[in-house]
């Protein structure tokens, strides 16, 4: 099993944090009593700018639920399109030779789901098993590679395709001054990404079998996926989410998932390298998802990381903000391209999310 290709895609639509803040300051309006803390909050998660689903000016015109999701179903296609067109043409793979498809989002919802209306849009085969996922936030963009991974363990000739569309600034609630509203509103922001996974035994319809160590005329494939992990917290279901009523999504965020990273994160890790003959030292590249900077750094104070290793998540979380789903297959992508570990290395992709629950990838590159 091997990652073929990363790629992301994003709304044409980008503004600086010192922008987004001013049009929300004026959003809000008097109902703000405490701009300060805004700008305080802006400032602490560390975002230099981020992607909107449609321009600034509009979101004062959104004035129930059902319209900000009828922009979410119609930008999702859009920006799923764009991400998995350049994730199949990276991996040299055809939309024909994909068996599976996966869709993950936390930011809005459809019936037929996304995954079927792309299906129709890019003309896929119409006997692709489809799997669309919701409500794993932050966590389902290396949970959706873990399922893509558990599909062509089975079908080993076969590639399954992860698309991941959150679209976070389409969540935001104009009545919800509270500090959990208020960080996201500077943390969380709109973007694709897709993942192409294949089989050990896979052969594009061109007629060329997919080498993870070969150059092609688009990208280098992405690492062998050896081995993947799930762990629940019991009991922790108020860590992270929505509270879903006729407004729409509203932002459930404790102050003690940082606390709750620190204290799990490093021993389950530790745990699931143990069940493969290997421990923590042996592992030289992360991809973490940008949770957002107390996150980032939970996760390298359970890890034992500082020297660096989670530069790339770093970077993702300043230049396009945390994407939930697809913030980890962002870091992907920009490991991939930019910070590909030697041959033979082994690497660790991880995200946590809604459950409270994490999900853990070992890669080989």
């Amino acid at each position: 099993m091997k990652i073929a290709s990363a790629a992301s895609a994003f709304p044409e639509h980008y503004y600086s944090q010192r922008e987004l803040l001013q049009r929300l300051q004026d959003y809000w309006g008097p109902e703000l009593k405490n701009p300060q803390l805004l700008q305080r909050l802006h400032r602490n998660v560390t975002v230099e700018g981020r992607y909107l689903a449609v321009p600034a000016e509009q979101y004062t015109q959104i004035k129930t639920w059902g319209q900000a999701n009828d922009i979410w179903i119609r930008v999702a296609q859009e920006l799923g399109e764009k991400a998995l067109c350049l994730a199949l043409h990276h991996a040299g793979v055809q939309p024909e030779d994909l068996g599976a498809l996966f869709f993950t989002s936390v930011t809005g919802i459809c019936s037929p789901s996304i995954d079927a209306l792309l299906i129709n849009r890019m003309r896929l085969p119409a006997n692709i098993r489809r799997t669309p996922i919701f409500g794993l936030g932050c966590v389902a963009g290396a949970a959706g590679i873990a399922r893509a991974a558990d599909y062509v363990r089975a079908y080993p000739q076969q590639a399954a395709a992860l698309v991941s569309v959150e679209l976070c600034s389409l969540t935001l609630q104009r009545e919800d001054l509270s500090v959990a509203n208020l960080i996201s509103s500077g943390l969380f922001a709109d973007g694709a990404a897709a993942v192409i996974v294949t089989g050990e035994d896979f052969v594009s319809s061109d007629g060329d079998h997919i080498d993870p160590d070969r150059v092609n005329s688009h990208e280098i494939t992405g690492p062998r996926i050896r081995a993947t992990r799930s762990v629940f917290y019991p009991q922790t279901e108020d860590m992270m989410g929505w509270n879903i009523s006729e407004k729409g999504f509203r932002i459930q965020l404790s102050t003690e998932v940082p606390n709750l990273i620190r204290q799990n994160l490093g021993r389950d890790v530790d745990a699931f390298l143990a069940d493969h003959g290997l421990q923590r030292s042996d592992i030289q590249s992360f991809v973490l998802h940008t949770g957002g900077p107390k996150v980032l750094e939970a996760s390298a104070a359970a890890l034992g990381l500082n020297n660096g290793q989670l530069d790339a998540s770093w970077d993702c979380l300043r230049k396009v903000g945390n994407l939930s789903s697809a913030s980890v297959l962002v870091v992907l992508e920009d490991v991939m391209r930019n910070r590909r570990p030697k041959p033979g290395s082994l690497g660790l992709l991880a995200a946590m999310g809604p459950g409270f629950c994490s999900e853990l990838v070992l890669l080989e590159w």
